[in-house]
């Protein structure tokens, strides 16, 4: 533990230059006394460094000075990979790692290189869940993404959305999937390989059963091939629309000039058209088919009762 902190000490001086006692404590999460002790051992150990008292005093390294210490250990190297989304390498159990990760990644590069990835960071973010909505609660995922890692069974109670509603399963964790703020696993089970939220599952236990991933398997296909199967069963149906340009655009539909577009778009039942066509308010007009015409205009009849004076 201390022979790495002594690390990430003399690499935060490396890539920041002078720092004061407070500082590194904070950054390191010791106290003062603690950093005075780690810089007298970076000393005796023969690292050129020096300290200098008053406003502008501090520690830093002699001029010129670079350490080699930059190699990634594993957990450091899977972190990187990660660097990209806010809170993932935290959320999978990888934040210290992660941070590590970065001040070595730093220290190898040239000094104007870490200056434009030091912009960088100041000035892009991504943020991946959507506006509405809390992000899900995954008290298991780290525990999943050990097995993934590990390439371990393990034995999950998973809520579903059919009956029986819960379900207990051995599967084989393939990997993870980070989609619109929401976790997805990819496992191998008794019914092939399946897809499961990761905040719907209740229960997981790690077994002492190792397996191999099957020659061939591409984590990233295998999603782009579940998400165009899943489309094609989403949208069983169509609906025939007039849209104003506003709805049109709303829509993901070509205006077809100033006035309406009639157009036909896939729906996925009459009840989820349905909810998803209100939003539109008067900027769509649903011509077929019947059953959803007459829904729609059942419930703007109750609406209008419910609101009238």
């Amino acid at each position: 533990m201390r022979a790495s902190r002594l690390v990430t000490l003399l690499l935060l001086l490396q890539n920041r230059g002078r720092m004061t006692a407070q500082q590194l404590a904070e950054e390191l999460e010791v106290s003062v006394r603690t950093v005075y002790r780690d810089v007298e051992a970076l000393g005796a150990a023969g690292i050129p460094l020096y300290g200098a008292a008053g406003h502008a005093g501090g520690y830093r390294l002699v001029d010129g000075y670079r350490t080699r210490l930059t190699g990634l250990t594993a957990n450091e190297a899977q972190a990187a990979f990660l660097a990209a989304l806010p809170g993932t390498a935290a959320d999978l159990g990888l934040g210290e790692a992660l941070a590590t990760a970065q001040l070595k990644l730093r220290a190898a590069l040239p000094v104007e290189l870490r200056e434009h990835a030091g912009r960088i960071q100041e000035r892009f973010l991504l943020d991946a869940p959507g506006w509405y909505g809390d992000a899900d609660r995954t008290p298991h995922l780290a525990a999943v993404a050990a097995a993934v890692w590990a390439r371990r069974a393990v034995l999950l109670r998973y809520r579903r959305w059919r009956a029986p509603e819960e379900i207990e399963r051995r599967v084989e964790p393939y990997g993870l999937v980070l989609k619109a703020g929401r976790w997805y696993l990819v496992a191998d089970g008794p019914s092939g390989i399946r897809t499961y939220r990761v905040d719907q599952i209740i229960e997981l236990h790690a077994l002492d059963e190792q397996f191999v991933v099957p020659d061939g398997f591409d984590l990233s296909a295998h999603w782009n091939s579940y998400l165009t199967d899943f489309r094609a069963r989403l949208h069983t149906g169509e609906a025939l629309v007039r849209l104003t340009p506003k709805g049109a655009r709303r829509l993901g539909v070509t205006p077809a000039g100033d006035g309406w577009t009639e157009t036909r778009v896939p729906i996925e039942s009459i009840d989820h058209a349905h909810g998803e066509f209100l939003r539109l308010g008067t900027d769509i007009e649903v011509i077929a088919p019947a059953e959803l015409r007459d829904r729609i205009a059942e419930t703007v009849r109750t609406l209008a009762t419910r609101y009238e004076g």
